[in-house]
């Protein structure tokens, strides 16, 4: 038991004499080791340094009494953070000295990052379809949600700056159907999570895959990691400015070897000047429809039609705001998993 006198000595000792180059931090590819050495006024209490959630893998008494406390962890242990930016892969971390109960604040706090290069082949985690929880025994099973801002993850906020972006990933389950191609046919925002004939809409997917935003602001579909999956960045737009907002889509899980005009993802390239196919862009030339009418009714394409699995999700609520705006609450956006 360290008593509250003896802790005050020993929080002064730590603070007057550690050094940034008494830690030595060697990050490895998928791992961390941590050499420190402390002063023997903290030998006593090794037990209470701490990396993350995780106590030292080993500790040496120097032969001048000092110590040296060793830590060598994959980072998917101990709690480490993982974030993407670009073509890196962070991982972060503290290094602390607790005396204390837990729920008290460490005494001393070590930052530790990490920074490695994504594979090419890496996918996010959340990304994987198959990764998921969700069953289905011969059906499929349909997500969408907001993802954040670096897209590793699931938007811990629904409060979107005006002109910032909002990806909305979505996301097929392809289990024994392999290989599936998912769409986005069509996607509205709308004031209401269920549509009404007076409900408010705005149009952001139309004419079977046309993404019309792209014309307007900045969206663009992003490239995929795999087929079965898509994300859509848009750029929040002014429609509905404070209001609650749900996006509604129709997703399609399709064959990737017969895309045409009634089955795409197109964006308007506003450096080409021209409608672009987000899988094939050789074949952009099915996009050209997006500019007038894609709608076709001929038996071969209401024979196809019947073919096609889809399913109408929402998510939301979001809510965009001007940077002046202070006054909204941040609340939790829904997300469906669903079984067709």
């Amino acid at each position: 038991m360290i008593t509250v006198l003896h802790l005050g000595v020993i929080v002064a000792v730590l603070s007057a004499t550690l050094a940034k180059e008494d830690i030595k931090v060697s990050c490895l590819k998928d791992s961390v080791s941590i050499a420190w050495r402390i002063q023997a006024d903290l030998v006593p209490y090794v037990a209470r340094i701490f990396l993350g959630n995780c106590k030292p893998s080993q500790f040496h008494v120097l032969p001048t009494g000092d110590g040296e406390v060793l830590f060598h962890y994959q980072f998917a242990e101990c709690r480490f953070k993982k974030r993407m930016k670009g073509k890196y892969i962070i991982f972060e971390n503290e290094l602390a000295f607790r005396p204390q109960q837990r729920m008290k604040p460490a005494a001393f706090v070590f930052p530790i990052k990490c920074v490695t290069k994504r594979p090419d082949s890496w996918v996010p985690q959340f990304l994987n379809p198959g990764a998921g929880s969700s069953e289905a025994r011969g059906g499929l099973v349909f997500h969408m949600a907001l993802l954040n801002a670096e897209l590793t993850g699931i938007a811990e906020s629904n409060i979107i700056p005006l002109g910032s972006f909002m990806p909305i990933w979505a996301a097929v389950d392809q289990k024994s159907h392999q290989p599936l191609l998912l769409l986005m046919e069509e996607c509205i925002a709308a004031t209401t999570p269920k549509l009404y004939p007076d409900s408010q809409v705005y149009p952001l997917i139309t004419n079977q895959g046309c993404l019309v935003e792209s014309q307007v602001g900045n969206s663009v579909f992003l490239p995929r990691y795999h087929s079965s999956s898509i994300i859509v960045y848009l750029q929040s737009f002014r429609f509905g400015l404070g209001q609650e907002l749900y996006i509604h889509c129709k997703l399609i899980a399709w064959d990737p070897d017969h895309l045409d005009r009634t089955k795409k993802a197109c964006y308007y390239s506003k450096k080409s000047g021209s409608w672009e196919l987000l899988d094939s862009p050789e074949k952009s030339s099915i996009c050209s429809c997006c500019a007038s009418n894609c709608m076709t009714r001929s038996r071969r394409h209401i024979d196809i039609e019947l073919e096609a699995l889809s399913y109408h999700s929402i998510v939301g609520p979001v809510i965009i705001v001007d940077q002046s705006d202070r006054g909204v609450q941040d609340t939790k956006t829904g997300s469906t998993s669903t079984v067709v």
